[in-house]
């Protein structure tokens, strides 16, 4: 059912300082099939104080809503894209010719027969160092969000890494910061035409601005199409501080030239109004790099066995118990160590396969994380 709409009216919003702040606009989410109503609630910031937010559950995809392709099969189909970091840097469709790049790289995604090493579960083949992943869906999993009601900017920006949380798009896709690198993990988590992809948990997320994409496409001149409207002026999430992000133009359709570190500054929207908000960007990914107000705590939760806000994963509150003080004795960040660990298995992971993912020795893996409580 969809609920929003019985959510009508200002909700004792209308009192944020006109020309900064703007609250999310629950109106925006009307065409969202919610598995429960969104309610208001009570919900602490990420600096203690006390607030009230809006809370809402949804399914692991939208009803609807086509995803894909992601891995080839073989080096003569075409699978989605990838943000590719190293030598010859830049967005490439998944296909023979970026497959062939990263061989001669020293990254072999294939087979002497031309089949692509694509993981669909668990951890990698046997034998196999760089695999494509495909992962499946769940569709039994669901997810909770609460946005902040009235957003407060934050003392300082909060900075958005690997897999971090980002917002909620307005169909209801949960919205995380960049995918990891296959430099860090050896595997490629690809995303479909429209930027996003099933996490571990079986639940599909966006790494980017899906309705400005073909932006990024222009610009990197890469041959795909997003199957859904583009359009560089419209609303296409709210951040989890609560602020509009927009895709890459003003609403009188020029870039923008006076953003701030985060991507966002106050200025007029398709609304009408001059308040404060996020602009996607014009190169891969697409979203603020950080958030300039509080988040909800726990603002982000899911009822998957695995991977991003499950039980035992991240959360608002952080790594699983010791991810963090393993992650900083083994020289890298929590959140590889924890994409690693969910890549191959979550709680069942083969640390061998998490080892070789993040360049590792097995043995000094396994002590830092035996030395954790």
């Amino acid at each position: 059912m969809r609920y929003f709409k019985r959510l009508a009216g200002c909700v004792a919003l209308c009192a944020a300082p006109v020309g900064v702040m703007a609250h999310p606009d629950v109106e925006e989410f009307a065409d969202v099939d919610f598995v429960e109503a969104p309610a208001v609630v009570d919900c602490t910031l990420t600096d203690g104080t006390a607030a009230s937010c809006y809370e809402f559950t949804v399914t692991y995809l939208p009803e609807g809503l086509e995803i894909g392709p992601f891995c080839p099969a073989t080096l003569d189909e075409v699978g989605g894209i990838w943000d590719w970091t190293g030598e010859e840097a830049g967005v490439y469709r998944v296909d023979r010719a970026f497959l062939e790049l990263l061989d001669s790289l020293g990254y072999t995604f294939f087979q002497e027969d031309g089949t692509v090493n694509v993981i669909t579960a668990g951890g990698a083949p046997d034998g196999v160092t760089h695999s494509c992943m495909a992962l499946g869906e769940d569709a039994s999993v669901t997810m909770t969000m609460l946005l902040p009601v009235e957003p407060v900017m934050a003392v300082a920006p909060s900075d958005l890494g690997t897999v971090a949380k980002v917002g909620v798009a307005t169909d209801g896709v949960p919205i995380f910061a960049d995918a990891p690198s296959i430099q860090e993990r050896n595997n490629m988590p690809a995303l479909d035409v429209c930027g996003g992809h099933i996490d571990p948990g079986g639940w599909y997320h966006w790494h980017a601005t899906a309705t400005d994409i073909e932006t990024v496409f222009d610009a990197a001149d890469v041959d795909a199409d997003c199957g859904l409207a583009q359009d560089p002026t419209a609303l296409f999430a709210y951040a989890f501080d609560g602020f509009a992000i927009y895709g890459s133009q003003d609403a009188d359709g020029t870039v923008p030239r006076d953003l701030d570190a985060c991507g966002g500054h106050i200025g007029d929207t398709v609304t009408g109004e001059t308040v404060y908000h996020y602009h996607a960007g014009e190169t891969f990914p697409n979203l603020p790099t950080c958030l300039v107000g509080l988040q909800a705590e726990g603002n982000f939760s899911t009822t998957a066995s695995g991977g991003i806000g499950a039980a035992g994963g991240p959360s608002a509150g952080g790594m699983p118990p010791g991810f963090e003080e393993a992650a900083a004795t083994l020289g890298i960040r929590a959140e590889e160590l924890f994409a690693a660990v969910e890549a191959s298995g979550g709680r069942d992971a083969d640390m061998a396969d998490v080892a070789d993912m993040l360049s590792i020795d097995e043995a000094r893996l396994r002590a830092a994380l035996r030395a954790q409580p």
